[in-house]
């Protein structure tokens, strides 16, 4: 069955007025938002639990517009922690219509990972069973721990759609694997397992199969640096027009500890590989645990850095576990967020 493609139509370009600038002073004093996200995996059948507080809303969503309206509610309220209860995609959601809302008055964010997938959560270092009430805990004590992140903004070039704003984006033999990561979900495997079955079966498929196979394929793709639009690093293997894998991040440490970036690399961290070469699939467990030897660029897997860059696509890509359809994009930093991480 063919993957639904998210569609950037779907997304407001304003919502309600003005944002009020996040309150300062007695964390206790301040108003909490809450889009609790019935339909994560996590959150089936559970309530959130926030005793017997008055300066707490929560809304339900059940599609992206009640999200956009709910922030715009929240925003007016002045609320001082927005909670995000879901996996990764709601997320992602929440920051795309909450640019409309917010500007540059976004509140301070925390995220419960109720979902499939919660890379986010890995990276900020958050508790697995971190629950509304430690959230809010942490939200009102000085000495509680925060985390500040910048998603990756993706605009499509020629249109005035606004940019979903997300943390992981891949193409290429990346969006089999997301399929793959899919069926894993269904066969009862979440989280960093899931990522691990997918990687297994990508690594077998590129292995064992000919330059036919569709996970060896890789798609038509054009990257560039911005603003200076010089073409990325590409190496001889392969057909020059077509890259076998891209993915990008503004996150630093990954599901499974899994070391895909090279070290020091930032703001927009990349690894892009040119042509599944045998050399380099049969180094792939040690690449993972950080060895990236000088050869490997050469041999055509680049880790790369950015403080922007276009790509043009013949096919889909993905945003955080969505499709998104092939085309010209421009990929930036977003906003500067702060998280409440412990």
């Amino acid at each position: 069955m063919e993957p639904q493609i998210y569609q950037f139509d779907d997304l407001p370009k304003q919502v309600g007025d003005e944002a009020k600038a996040p309150p300062r002073g007695d964390p206790h004093q301040q108003r909490i938002g809450v889009i609790f996200s019935a339909r994560s995996h996590h959150n089936k059948g559970r309530e959130p639990d926030f005793g017997s507080r008055e300066n707490v809303s929560i809304v339900r969503p059940e599609k992206r517009s009640d999200i956009a309206h709910a922030l715009a509610g929240f925003a007016q309220e002045g609320i001082g922690l927005l909670v995000i209860s879901g996996g990764d995609g709601t997320v992602r959601d929440v920051l795309t219509m909450g640019q409309a809302v917010f500007g540059d008055n976004w509140p301070q964010l925390a995220v419960l990972p109720r979902g499939k997938t919660n890379a986010l959560n890995v990276d900020l270092g958050s508790p697995r069973d971190w629950s509304l009430t430690r959230v809010i805990a942490a939200f009102e004590d000085p000495e509680g721990r925060r985390v500040t992140r910048r998603p990756l903004a993706v605009s499509e070039i020629g249109s005035d759609d606004p940019p979903m704003l997300g943390f992981i984006m891949g193409a290429g033999a990346f969006a089999l694997g997301v399929d793959v990561g899919q069926d894993a979900h269904k066969a009862g495997f979440f989280n960093s397992l899931a990522v691990g079955m997918t990687s297994a079966w990508g690594i077998a498929e590129s292995l064992f199969g000919s330059d036919e196979n569709r996970w060896r394929r890789g798609a038509a793709m054009d990257l560039r640096y911005l603003p200076s639009n010089e073409r990325m690093e590409r190496s001889e293997h392969g057909k020059p027009e077509r890259r076998t894998i891209m993915l990008a991040s503004t996150l630093e440490t990954m599901p499974l500890d899994i070391k895909l970036f090279g070290k020091g690399q930032g703001p927009i961290r990349l690894v892009v590989l040119d042509h599944p070469r045998r050399r380099i699939l049969a180094s792939l467990p040690a690449i993972l645990t950080g060895w990236h030897p000088r050869w490997l660029a050469g041999a055509g897997l680049h880790h790369l850095e950015a403080e922007g860059f276009s790509i043009a696509l013949d096919s889909q890509f993905i945003l955080d576990g969505e499709h998104f359809p092939g085309g010209s994009y421009r990929v930036e930093q977003g906003p500067q967020l702060t998280f409440v991480a412990g």
